[in-house]
């Protein structure tokens, strides 16, 4: 099973445990100190637009994608309940032509680490420069390898993988570790990276 398939299945059992009801402060601090100005913006695995909402909210242009049609109902949901524009689109990242480019500036909140191998990585990488404006940003969100062992959770990505999997196609401006913001008690640690194409 591919990873889209294992998160639409995983949606259709409820099994979402990164399900937010907040906007991630990772996202908020980024955009409101960096700071990171409204622009043409697309969100990669927007699950149910907790994020991409706040973006809109916030004078951004957004396009947010998830290869779920559940997450996407939902999402638009969420949208039209707080009439807030958001273009929300059922679409694989990987397999699925966009032709909206470019964009200004990319999030994504655990998509690209839930890519198994360094090959998919640079994939992924590579296609989210070519969606890019010049000097376009990309801020993703993903869990760190170096916190302690999880029985259950994210992928756990090193900062090595990262570097290995961008550095072609971006400069990194900043890598820290944070932790994703949401309900949990114990949300797990993770890399907060923002990278501007090359």
């Amino acid at each position: 099973m591919n990873t889209g398939d294992r998160f639409i299945e995983k949606n259709k059992e409820g099994n979402t445990p990164w399900v937010h009801k907040e906007a991630d402060f990772n996202l908020v601090n980024m955009v409101e100190n960096w700071p990171i100005n409204p622009c043409r913006t697309l969100e990669l695995g927007c699950g149910t637009g907790t994020d991409a909402i706040w973006l809109a909210e916030n004078g951004f242009e957004v396009t947010a994608i998830d290869g779920s049609p559940i997450a996407i109902d939902i999402a638009k949901k969420a949208a039209q309940e707080n009439n807030i524009d958001c273009n929300f689109k059922v679409i694989d990242f990987v397999s699925d032509e966009m032709k909206e480019s470019p964009y200004d500036f990319i999030f994504d909140r655990g998509f690209f680490h839930s890519f198994d191998t360094d090959s998919d990585r640079k994939l992924i990488a590579e296609k989210a420069a070519g969606l890019l404006s010049e000097r376009g940003m990309w801020l993703t969100l993903m869990a760190n390898a170096d916190a302690p062992p999880r029985d259950s959770g994210p992928p756990m990505r090193s900062a090595r993988s990262i570097v290995d999997a961008v550095e072609p196609f971006f400069k990194i401006l900043t890598l820290t570790v944070s932790y994703f913001g949401n309900e949990q008690d114990d949300p797990p640690r993770i890399w907060v990276c923002l990278m501007r194409k090359r």
